[in-house]
């Protein structure tokens, strides 16, 4: 009878598994591949007279499809995320050149679709000698946060003064995965990260750490259980060292560095990662700023050269 009885019970457990599983693929919903992607275009300062641009490089792009929850660009090799649609980048390439872009649109489950673009841009922006050489020099510069300075990671308003809400003090962001990042600008226009420095030691451990902020480092990066979290800040968010490419411009005269992908500096914001260079005039310093996904807030970074 014992037997008997615990085979019923396991019967039992069983039958509620299956039940419980049921009901959760009920939840989950249709699978819907996403339809009707469509994508607009608009190079800055394009018009009649000059209908590839400014000479700035700059491209807005938007895309809409139906059943899509999020979307990626893809050209040049990379893949650039962005849940809305809604992506800006610099195209540094000297004089008129066509790009194919590639838009996929990911619907629920995963499941995507794709349309691919043309845009022809005119660049003849040039940068300075003397912005090169603060970034590479003659061949490759190592940054990092400046934690010891007060305001080196903060925020404020879109459009508004540095730090006008909130400015780290001296070494204020210890042991969140910020001060352990180095960032190494190449002459060959890529852009390294390595997520922690302090395992490269004995040899070259591509292992660490990053910081960020909620939503935008799930959305982008993916779910991650073992990251901290403190308010909207997630703290040692594991992730790797990687490689990316990085371009110069200057749209409306303001120094600007652009990185695709899922490249960053700092902390992780979303948007369209792109940095404008807000101030360079302290040697082996650089004051960058970046507006995050949702348009929302300026974050504020010093960084030093090692």
């Amino acid at each position: 009878m014992k037997k008997i009885k615990n085979i019923y019970i396991a019967l039992f457990s069983l039958a509620i598994l299956f039940l419980g599983c049921q009901e959760n693929d009920f939840e989950f919903g249709d699978i819907v591949t996403p339809s009707n992607i469509q994508i607009s275009i608009e190079i800055v300062g394009a018009d009649a007279t000059n209908p590839n641009g400014d000479g700035s490089g700059v491209v807005n792009f938007s895309a809409t499809a139906e059943g899509a929850l999020s979307y990626q660009y893809i050209f040049n090799n990379s893949t650039n995320a962005t849940p809305s649609g809604e992506y800006t980048y610099s195209f540094s390439t000297l004089g008129l050149t066509t790009y194919t872009v590639t838009v996929v649109a990911v619907g629920t489950g995963g499941v995507s679709a794709a349309k691919t673009v043309q845009v022809e841009v005119l660049s003849t922006y040039s940068p300075p000698q003397e912005l090169l050489d603060k970034l590479y020099g003659n061949g490759s510069k190592t940054w990092k946060i400046h934690a010891m300075k007060d305001g080196h990671f903060g925020l404020g308003p879109v459009g508004g003064a540095m730090n006008q809400f909130f400015g780290a003090g001296a070494n204020g962001k210890a042991g969140v995965g910020m001060y352990n990042d180095r960032y190494i600008f190449n002459i060959d226009g890529t852009f390294t990260h390595i997520t922690d420095n302090t395992n490269d030691v004995a040899m070259v451990n591509p292992l660490g750490d990053i910081f960020g902020r909620n939503p935008y480092i799930f959305d982008d990066l993916g779910q991650q259980a073992t990251a901290g979290r403190e308010g909207d800040d997630v703290l040692n968010y594991e992730f790797q060292d990687y490689t990316a490419t990085m371009s110069l411009s200057a749209p409306g005269g303001l120094e600007t560095i652009s990185l695709t992908g899922k490249a960053f500096m700092g902390y992780y914001t979303g948007g369209n990662h792109t940095y404008q260079i807000f101030d360079r005039s302290v040697p082996n310093e650089i004051i960058l700023k970046t507006t995050d996904g949702n348009s929302v807030f300026d974050w504020w970074f010093i960084l030093v050269s090692e």
